[in-house]
């Protein structure tokens, strides 16, 4: 399988990275393991989870997910063919979003009991701190780093002003940069990265972690009606698609996947893995059955007509057919 470069952290990522908001969620251990089995077996190697997965579940403090990954790697008693990323900033009980020098230092140190390893591969802010200068919370990466306890960096929903500025703010410094961004993209989901953000990741070459690539599943096609909405736990997040547009983005993905042979989830995916910007979307499975048909969307090439009937379909104010994304 061919590899991308995940921007300059100097690792290779296969081209879907698998996420963990579900290990300890909607599959359980068992359940889990199997899943990142056949992950890796198939030739992926990028698993991305948060200190605070999966904290929106009653019961749940957490670091569920990592505490299931750092099982499954302690297990097969290795880790040097996965890359395992995770994320620090997020609200896990002082009410409020941190990226202070003490709570990233803090979190990482349970971050690495959880996942027994001894550094984390890519460490990511997951969310603004506009509190926190960012030389602080890069000095504490870069003090990770110096340590052996993280080997790059990357950011995650920052607009791209405040990505220009981290970026800024690190070199003036000499502090390490961000290396990877990981953005809300998808086919319902475009204005928040095209444009600007895109076009900034690629000046700089960053690798683009998208999330929500299936839009919460909306784009797997099992969501067409209100009543579709209890058909899993997520159902409740994709009812703002079930408007005019997402109805004719659906139509799309019906129209190309016939044409193809192939499922809604794997054209939507085939349309990302296209996108210059994007190195390896992440995708969650909480099945075997699920995950192979993922992984198949990486076989998928789609042709020009395809590429521009979904463009169009799911055209945005302030997106043009095709996007403004530019190689």
């Amino acid at each position: 399988m061919q590899r991308r470069k995940l921007g300059s952290t100097g690792f290779d990522v296969a081209p879907l990275a698998f996420g963990g908001n579900v290990f300890g969620w909607t599959a359980d251990e068992p359940a889990s393991f199997r899943l990142l089995d056949a992950f890796v077996g198939a030739g992926f190697n990028l698993i991305d989870t948060a200190n605070s997965y999966s904290r929106w579940v009653p019961g749940h403090a957490g670091g569920e997910s990592e505490t299931v990954i750092g099982n499954w790697i302690a297990r097969r008693g290795r880790h040097d063919d996965v890359i395992v990323a995770t994320k620090v900033g997020s609200d896990v009980g002082l009410g409020y979003r941190c990226l202070r020098r003490d709570c990233i230092m803090r979190e990482a140190e349970a971050s690495l009991r959880r996942l027994k390893v001894e550094a984390i591969d890519l460490y990511q802010s997951h969310w603004d701190d506009d509190k926190t200068p960012f030389e602080e919370t890069l000095d504490a990466y870069a003090r990770l780093i110096e340590q052996g306890k993280a080997r790059a960096i990357g950011a995650s929903n920052l607009t791209a002003p405040r990505l220009q500025e981290a970026l800024d703010a690190g070199r003036r410094a000499g502090l390490p940069t961000y290396a990877t961004l990981q953005p809300q993209y998808n086919l319902c989901v475009r204005n928040e990265f095209e444009g600007p953000l895109a076009e900034l990741c690629i000046r700089e070459g960053l690798g683009v972690i998208s999330y929500f690539a299936l839009a919460a599943g909306f784009l797997t096609g099992k969501y067409r009606s209100d009543a579709d909405l209890a058909k899993s736990p997520r159902g409740a997040g994709v009812k703002k698609f079930l408007d005019a547009r997402g109805m004719r983005i659906l139509a799309a993905l019906d129209r190309v996947s016939q044409r193809f042979g192939a499922t809604p989830a794997q054209v939507s995916l085939a349309w990302l893995l296209s996108r210059p910007a994007v190195t390896a979307p992440i995708v969650s499975a909480t099945s075997t059955d699920q995950l192979d048909e993922i992984v198949a969307s990486t076989r998928l090439s789609l042709d020009d007509d395809a590429l521009r009937e979904l463009d169009e379909a799911s055209r945005d104010e302030g997106v043009a057919p095709g996007g403004p994304i530019v190689a």
